[in-house]
């Protein structure tokens, strides 16, 4: 169970706290002033402070910023009199996680703590993830059915040497399952060699991928290694395989097929020993019909398919995305940025994210850049509500307007009828006439609190 520090100077508040808190399961460590607090945060493994802001030898202020310095993650909560409310505010300006006032009902300060310690979940969730030690896969962030299972087929196939496919909208993440799979493969200590292959002219990208002759074409004034000869040993990411030119597709089958490489306007055959893997934002099947992609070298492609979903399919893992972008972010543009408002998460979990994790990201390193104290804020991101979008969705056809006021009209519906049962979510479940899972997805997918 979590371990919260107690630093309160009145022996029966501390006594009521550490009664209330050691029922609820949590280990209770207590103390009564700043230096025997400070002390126990540097040498106990704290994952919640709650501090009096009034202390004998100094404030709930010291407290925090002996914690940020150890461990900018862990959130503090400030007790206040009645009266001193100005201060407390102060305090979450200063990183506290939020204040509560003295007296107060217990069942509030445990809900309190409760999301708290939520928030710290999410963000060392997120650091585990992105170190690799969650489930041995380095960089992929989720935990969605949806997001799991690719993640699964990714694990699986990593270790045999047989060709992947990885299909999925533009900012689905197409390159860190690449470089996933490579990193658990047999080919993870050589060198991972990305090609966007709709970023370079198809006049030349042949060149890029096989290399060219001195003298090959008009400009070739040097000779040039390829991305397949500086991938040997390792693996070759081919990104948006869809948009590479019939006719070069041709001579990449060959490579697929087991045959040795070969430089533009040269003879020698080069042998190369890599793992491809290859992506694609388009139905590679309609291709084929337009005469496209070749069909011979779908096949060739598809030994191992895995699909990622899109954000809008695992919205659950919105909360873990954002914290790992503010974790990055902060490092990046020098901030001490502590989370998001519970409205700002919610309006980001009801976007639609036709960029995908790629378009959230932004939105995040946006928001950053605007946000001036420790939490970002809804007016940081720049969204649109579900209101505006339906006003927005008019200008569009009817299947939009459709969608999102469907969308608005569940979530008023959900929203009132939680609000009706006390958050009962089996009788609101009954209200709305569908099963308890429905009720329990539609709450996560909309963001409902």
């Amino acid at each position: 169970m979590p371990t919260i520090l107690i630093v309160e100077d009145n022996e029966a508040m501390g006594r009521m706290l550490n009664q209330t808190l050691a029922a609820e399961g949590y280990k209770v460590i207590l103390s009564t002033d700043k230096p025997d607090g400070i002390e126990k945060i540097q040498i106990e493994n704290i994952d919640l402070i709650l501090s009096d802001l009034r202390l004998p030898s100094g404030t709930g202020i010291d407290i925090l910023q002996s914690a940020r310095e150890q461990s900018p993650f862990v959130p503090v909560i400030i007790m206040t009199a009645f009266g001193k409310i100005e201060d407390a505010v102060s305090a979450v300006k200063e990183g506290a996680y939020d204040f509560i006032t003295k007296p107060f009902d217990p069942e509030h300060l445990l809900l309190l703590i409760g999301r708290a310690l939520e928030k710290r979940r999410l963000l060392t969730e997120n650091i585990l993830l992105k170190e690799g030690r969650e489930k041995d896969v380095p960089g992929l962030i989720g935990n969605s059915p949806r997001f799991l299972e690719a993640v699964h087929l990714a694990q699986k196939v990593a270790p045999s040497k047989a060709t992947v496919l990885l299909l999925g909208e533009s900012g689905t993440g197409k390159e860190v399952f690449a470089k996933t799979i490579h990193q658990l493969s047999l080919y993870k200590d050589g060198p991972f060699v990305a090609i966007n292959c709709a970023a370079i002219p198809k006049e030349l990208l042949e060149s890029e991928l096989f290399g060219h002759e001195k003298g090959a074409f008009t400009g070739a004034t040097e000779k040039r290694i390829g991305k397949f000869e500086l991938a040997n040993g390792g693996t070759i990411f081919l990104d948006e395989i869809g948009e590479m030119d019939v006719g070069l597709q041709a001579k990449l089958l060959r490579v697929l097929q087991g045959e040795a490489t070969e430089r533009v306007g040269g003879s020698k055959k080069i042998e190369v020993d890599v793992r491809i893997i290859a992506a694609s934002n388009r139905d590679l099947k309609e291709a084929i019909n337009e005469k496209s992609f070749r069909e011979d070298l779908y096949y060739r492609l598809t030994v191992f398919p895995i699909t990622l979903p899109s954000l809008r399919e695992r919205r659950e893992d919105i909360p873990l995305l954002v914290y790992h972008f503010i974790s990055a972010y902060n490092r990046e543009l020098k901030k001490h940025i502590q989370g998001i408002s519970e409205p700002a998460m919610e309006l980001l979990i009801q976007q639609p994210w036709k960029g995908n994790i790629r378009e959230l990201e932004n939105c995040i390193e946006r928001a950053m850049i605007l946000c001036d104290g420790t939490t970002i804020l809804p007016e940081h991101l720049g969204l649109m509500g579900i209101k505006m979008r339906v006003v927005e969705a008019i200008k569009g056809g009817l299947s939009e307007i459709v969608a999102a006021s469907t969308m608005a009209a569940e979530v008023r519906a959900i929203k009132s009828t939680l609000e009706m049962t006390k958050g009962n979510k089996s009788r609101a479940a009954e209200i709305l006439k569908v099963s308890y899972k429905t009720l329990l997805t539609k709450i996560k997918e909309y963001g409902i609190h």
